[in-house]
């Protein structure tokens, strides 16, 4: 699946195009989401889950990067280990990805802030460890 280049667009149509595209890809993300549960369920590994999902959105034709490290400025400096995105989604979208019992708000708190630091406009926190996997997807929007 191609996905339309924004740098060949300007002004209000790109951004306007941009946040379409967001949200088609956020749209594979969530269904990609479905089928690595729908397929091996709840209650292994966050790494099985990472692997699976990372190799279903690659079959997607999507650009994905794992464990992508992102430095921090504090007080005008690059700390180099400052956190690390578990999945980057087009140099775009990311996805934090768990398998806990319950997401807890310091789990939403974590997705906001690299969506700040990192300034990328969407985020998904997903819970492979639910029953119903429309439970465990959490999307937050910085500046879409």
């Amino acid at each position: 699946m191609g996905y339309l280049r924004l740098s060949d667009l300007s002004g209000k149509k790109k951004a306007e195009m941009e946040r379409e595209n967001l949200e088609e890809i956020g749209k594979q993300i969530v269904d990609a989401a479905y089928q690595v549960h729908k397929e091996l369920g709840p209650g292994l590994l966050e790494s099985a889950y990472e692997r699976c999902l990372i190799l279903e959105l690659l079959e997607r034709g999507l650009k994905v990067e794992r464990q992508v490290k992102l430095p921090v400025k504090y007080k005008g400096k690059l700390i180099e280990e400052g956190y690390r995105l578990d999945i980057l989604v087009e140099n775009e979208i990311i996805i934090e990805l768990k398998a806990v019992e319950i997401i807890l708000p310091v789990h939403i708190a974590q997705l906001i802030s690299y969506l700040k630091l990192s300034d990328k406009r969407l985020g998904y926190v997903i819970n492979f460890n639910v029953e119903l996997i429309k439970n465990g997807i959490h999307r937050k929007v910085n500046k879409l």
